[in-house]
């Protein structure tokens, strides 16, 4: 039977409960020598027979994300003599799509979530996978998600809990762990008022920006007017136009179009990376106050700002409750894999990259959160991990990205619109009205 869009959204839930148990505070307990050592042994037992040729990866991986991914992958390279070929891109849904229908795939590729992998599968465009250790080493939920047709089309390679603010710890005077919004907004507007800029926010990525922007519509839009109201938009049944959207729409907006709430103003916010926007957390003086993004950030704050120390310099809070009636309401994301070329190349990196040692030295990283199971709670290299995955633990509702479950058109579509609607503000009837033209032709 299909999973649909919605069964998928209500299976994430389990998936993620069960990983964030075995997440605990502790020190790395192996050294890096060993699990480089261990790492090559998964990558031989992985491989089986096949050694040397070559394998493509396509992904939106750079910078610091796509150096942790060599790092991942080194190991397996040196064991089994094949190598990995990285093309990046931040418009992969594009990208990807040309590459497909023009007969050039990669062997494998990552996608930002399920919606545009199970499009691919339904089409016959992506390999169903037979990974007795991933139904072995992972959570059912996580395989239930990127199931379709009773067929496993994809792995993911870690997670990130959504929705999360920043703060600079030896800095930030405002509430540690606000209740609600409104005790939140309260703070800020003060803050506001006396020419101290609250928010810090960056939403370019190339191809890809606008991105950032849809995370808070999301977790506004789900805090606000709940899951149903939440599942019904991003399987294309509740209007753009809506009541519902709109006001989450606007509550960004009232922060991202208002120079004395954001720092540098709406051209601030349009023309900073993402991965750049904490930086003014750091300065001296800091520039901002709070910064809401994903739990895979922390890397880029200490990259960004060498010395940095999790905990001692930069901490989070959950993103805080508006209506009552959804309480403890939580967005997160994950990235998967799917392999688009069948070869004996593609299948052994596939193999390696789920096993807990090849995620071992990912999540040493501080990057992800890993969906393995069988990964030790040792091998997180700091309690910022254990603090994400238990506001995931205590949600009543969980939610997977909706803009990542969105058809491809929607989804950039949606990305666009937020582009548009930080610099022109009093268009947003008419964007939104653009939203709904799209929403019309992606879900027939």
């Amino acid at each position: 039977m299909k999973h649909t869009n919605q069964t998928r959204a209500n299976t994430f839930k389990t998936a993620f409960l069960f990983s964030s148990m075995v997440l605990t505070v502790g020190l790395i307990g192996l050294s890096s020598g060993a699990v480089a050592q261990d790492a090559k042994a998964a990558a031989l037992s992985a491989a089986g027979s096949t050694k040397g040729g070559k394998v493509s990866v396509l992904a939106v991986w750079g910078g610091n994300e796509l150096e942790n991914f060599r790092a991942v992958v080194k190991p397996f390279e040196e064991a089994t003599g094949i190598k990995v070929e990285y093309e990046g891109t931040r418009d992969i849904n594009a990208i990807l799509t040309t590459r497909v229908q023009g007969g050039n795939a990669p062997d494998i590729a990552l996608l930002p979530g399920p919606g545009q992998l199970e499009q691919f599968a339904l089409n016959g465009k992506v390999v169903p996978l037979n990974m007795p250790s991933v139904k072995r080493d992972y959570a059912k939920g996580w395989i239930d998600l990127a199931t379709f047709d009773g067929k496993l089309y994809g792995v993911f390679t870690g997670v990130s809990g959504k929705g999360l603010i920043w703060y600079n710890t030896k800095q930030y005077a405002g509430p540690k762990e606000p209740k609600t919004w409104a005790e939140l907004s309260k703070w800020t507007d003060a803050q506001a008022a006396v020419g101290k800029t609250p928010w810090c926010i960056g939403i370019e990525s190339g191809a890809a920006s606008g991105w950032a922007a849809t995370d808070w519509v999301e977790n506004i839009l789900l805090r606000q007017s709940g899951p149903k109201a939440y599942d019904q938009w991003y399987n294309g049944k509740l209007p753009w136009t809506s009541p519902e959207v709109k006001a989450a729409f606007q509550v960004y907006g009232a922060i991202a179009g208002d120079p004395k709430k954001v720092f540098g103003g709406p051209t601030n916010v349009l023309t900073t990376n993402f991965g750049n926007a904490g930086t003014p957390l750091f300065t001296n003086p800091p520039q901002c106050s709070l910064l809401q993004q994903a739990s895979f950030i922390a890397d880029f704050f200490v990259k960004n700002t060498p010395g940095l120390k999790p905990v001692e310099d930069f901490n989070f809070f959950g993103f805080p409750d508006i209506n009552p009636k959804y309480s403890g309401s939580v967005e997160a994301s994950g990235d998967i894999l799917g392999m688009f070329k069948d070869t004996p190349q593609a299948r052994a990196l596939l193999n390696y990259l789920t096993t807990p040692e090849a995620q071992t030295i990912w999540v040493k990283t501080g990057q992800i959160i890993s969906a393995n199971k069988k990964v030790k709670a040792d091998a997180y290299p700091n309690p910022l991990a254990a603090r994400a995955s238990k506001i995931l633990a205590s949600a009543k509702v969980v939610r997977f990205d909706a803009s990542d479950l969105m058809p491809s058109a929607m989804n950039s579509a949606f990305w666009k619109s937020l582009l548009d609607y930080t610099q022109n503000p009093g268009n947003l009837d008419v964007i939104l009205a653009g939203l709904d033209n799209v929403r019309k032709d992606s879900y027939k």
